[in-house]
């Protein structure tokens, strides 16, 4: 489904990702894992077409998405839940999750995914006509979730979203990750908390230094000890 190949990515004379290849095969969750400052975010922000790449190509079912508009990524089935949430908080979760919505037409069908996003995050319908600002941290990411999921995407690009929350709001972001995918959404997941996010996915990526230094089955990368002396603390 999703293929990088050889990607470079420089900020001014800065090299900050060193020719990175990464596949998602089509059902899969595939985390990406690393310190702070790795370069996991950069390399979402290069799938999504935020920064363009130096070279490398990124193939998304075949189509190459440094040739696509940004704007237009999300057209092809591409979501992504961006580090720090970036709901709207002058607006209603209704109204978010609406705009989640905005480049399909059908009424009726969208209706539905919003019941479907109801379903799955009851909170947000009780809270949907509150501002976004005054959610917890927790239902914020919730929002965030959710506002993707509005677009009908195939896939879901998730930056931290455990960022920031309480050890039990972790447990019930991932629960909730897990529950995207049985929906039939694939995830690649960007993940400081490399034991949670090693845990859920099929497949996994560790990245140092803009590099990737190891790849392979999630749970052997999760049970790996240098996965463990230098991630999970361990």
């Amino acid at each position: 489904m999703l293929e990088l190949k050889d990607v470079n990515v420089h900020y001014g004379a800065i090299h900050a990702i060193h020719d990175v290849s990464l596949t998602v095969n089509d059902g899969e969750i595939v985390s990406l894992i690393g310190a702070n400052g790795a370069g996991k975010t950069t390399i979402l922000h290069t799938i999504t077409g935020l920064k363009k790449s130096t070279s490398g190509s990124i193939l998304y079912n075949g189509k190459d998405l440094t040739k696509v508009e940004p704007s237009k990524i999300i057209t092809l089935g591409m979501a992504h839940v961006p580090e720090g949430r970036h709901i709207f908080p002058t607006m209603t979760v209704a109204e978010n999750l609406e705009i989640g919505a905005y480049i399909r037409n059908n009424k009726e069908e969208i209706a539905k995914t919003l019941e479907s996003v109801y379903e799955k995050f009851p909170r947000l319908k009780e809270r949907r006509k509150q501002l976004a600002g005054t959610l917890s941290g927790g239902e914020q990411q919730m929002l965030a979730v959710g506002r993707a999921m509005m677009s009908k995407p195939d896939i879901i690009l998730m930056d931290e979203p455990s960022m920031g929350l309480s050890p039990l709001l972790v447990k019930e972001i991932f629960k909730i990750i897990k529950e995207v995918h049985a929906a039939g959404i694939t995830v690649l997941l960007v993940e400081q908390n490399a034991k949670m996010a090693l845990s859920i996915a099929d497949r996994a990526y560790v990245l140092e230094t803009g590099r990737i230094a190891m790849s392979g089955d999630a749970k052997d990368l999760l049970n790996d000890p240098k996965v463990k002396k230098a991630y999970l603390g361990l």
